[in-house]
């Protein structure tokens, strides 16, 4: 589990880890980055009250760098990747292990439930869970059982994680997509397994959403810079809409000008179109049935959706150009002031 700044969420998780209903042995590796809101205290406090918690130094406060030495630091076959946000149902791993055996995979994975505690979280997490939100990944919105691309969090045969080289310590986001690629071109599996479902409470406020999606936007463009089209179609998406609103912008700019004007304007008008579409289908969204949310959660949802859509994109944009050089999610940082790694 890497660990950043997680004080509200960590303890939590923690215990639905603990609380895991396995016959085998099992050990919980927090790999810690350098908190500034208490958490390091908090997983020493956690650590000194069960045996079965480790601590491991993630100075760097990179994901995959967490992830590999906490891998390194474990003694057993199977690798169980959880998240601070995360909270696990008591028979995940039991259930997890038993598909691995079943489908002789080497990653089994399954659904991201998301959920909130605020009208924003809320609101957040209805995009998570919306086909329209993150582009209908099979591990956001569920899928049939049966091999997969990659796999949310997973659980893991070590053997395997060994033989194709851990996390790619160069990629700072979307680290498991390029994990499972590089899985699956050694001839493993990688399986979906929809019975699996893991509770995560995603980001609080609406500028961490903001940095969250510019940032995994950015690195998702280095993917396809690195990977080509070996990256999903869903993936072009929210670029697209950031051009067609920037076209959209620049025509309204023409035709108020009037560098625009009669039947060239007219024409020029169509720009409008898929904009105005966009806009209607977000409304049809957060106007829609949503769990019994109330009104405050189907204003953040008008938001929401642009926001994640718009940051995203732009940052794919930004890594398609110039690459991601080193991009960092400030999301997870308790103070914008704090310095970068």
């Amino acid at each position: 589990m890497p660990v950043l700044n997680e004080r509200d969420y960590l303890e939590r998780a923690v215990r639905t880890v603990l609380a895991q209903r396995i016959d085998q042995p099992m050990q919980l590796i927090l790999a810690l980055g350098p908190s500034n809101d208490g958490t390091t205290a908090l997983a020493a406090a956690l650590a000194d009250s069960d045996q079965r918690i480790t601590l491991v130094e993630n100075p760097d406060a990179d994901i995959p760098k967490g992830l590999n030495a906490a891998i390194r630091a474990s003694a057993y076959p199977t690798i169980v990747r959880v998240d601070a946000h995360s909270e696990l149902d008591p028979e995940y791993t039991r259930h997890a292990l038993a598909a691995l055996e079943r489908t002789r995979a080497a990653n089994v994975g399954g659904v991201m439930r998301a959920d909130g505690r605020s009208p924003f979280q809320r609101a957040v997490a209805r995009a998570y869970n919306s086909r329209i939100g993150l582009g209908g990944g099979a591990y956001h919105v569920g899928a049939p059982e049966g091999e997969a691309e990659s796999a949310y969090l997973g659980v893991m045969r070590r053997a395997v994680l060994d033989e194709v080289g851990l996390f790619d310590e160069s990629i700072r986001r979307g680290e498991d997509w390029e994990l499972n690629l590089r899985i699956r071109t050694a001839g493993y599996r990688v399986w979906f397994d929809p019975a699996l479902a893991v509770t995560y409470w995603p980001r609080e406020s609406w500028s961490r959403l903001a940095r969250q999606f510019v940032a995994t936007g950015s690195w998702r463009g280095e993917l396809v810079r690195r990977f080509g089209r070996r990256n999903s179609l869903r993936f072009f998406a929210p670029p697209a809409l950031v051009l067609l609103v920037l076209l959209a912008l620049a025509v309204g700019v023409l035709q108020a000008t009037a560098v625009l004007a009669g039947i060239p304007a007219l024409i020029a008008s169509v720009a409008y179109v898929p904009v105005a579409l966009y806009l209607l289908l977000i409304i049809v969204v957060a106007a829609g049935p949503a769990g019994g949310s109330g009104a405050r959660d189907k204003l953040w949802t008008l938001i929401v959706l642009p926001t994640m859509h718009v940051a995203w994109g732009l940052g794919f944009i930004a890594g398609i150009v110039r690459g991601a050089r080193g991009t960092v999610d400030t999301s997870r940082l308790g103070d914008r002031n704090t310095p970068l790694p």
